[in-house]
């Protein structure tokens, strides 16, 4: 089933930073949180809120990178996938981390916007699944990423 790029743009802000029926998106999940909360762990080995947030900010630019075929190690920071984040890194880092998914989904949201129907519909090297796919797919990590952080914040300790 082909997806038009309204409806690939319309479905990303949805699940990132528009009003939506389903409830919180992700930037709606991360409002208003402290670095110290962003930080704070429920067991040990499990992710940080503020370490989803940079996941998902990784996988936008990972699927942008495919979509125009940006070369590998070319975001913000080396590695991929998950960054630890130690829970002593201050506001200002948690800042420049959430200005990060923020411009990650922008400059995603300009590629999907550039991408032609033939693009859209083409499967990436290897893959089974069409580009169109993958769009869709990253506007539904953001929100099975929304709704943990939603858990973790209920779980975090109270004062």
């Amino acid at each position: 089933m082909p997806f038009e790029t309204p409806f690939l743009l319309r479905i990303l802000d949805e699940a990132f930073d528009r009003k939506a029926w389903h409830g919180p998106n992700l930037r709606g999940a991360i409002r208003g949180l402290s670095a110290e909360d962003a930080a704070w762990r429920p067991a040990p080995g499990r992710h940080s809120i503020w370490e989803l947030v940079v996941h998902a900010a990784y996988w936008k630019y990972a699927v942008r990178r495919r979509l125009t075929g940006l070369g590998r190690g070319s975001f913000a920071e080396p590695g991929s996938n998950w960054f630890a984040r130690p829970g002593k890194r201050g506001a200002n880092s948690w800042r420049q981390d959430v200005a990060r998914l923020d411009q990650e989904h922008r400059l995603l949201r300009e590629a999907v916007e550039r991408a032609d129907a033939r693009l859209l519909a083409a499967c990436p090297p290897g893959k089974k699944y069409t580009n169109a796919d993958m769009i869709l797919g990253t506007a539904c990590h953001d929100l099975y990423h929304a709704g943990q952080i939603r858990l973790l914040k209920r779980l975090l300790p109270k004062p």
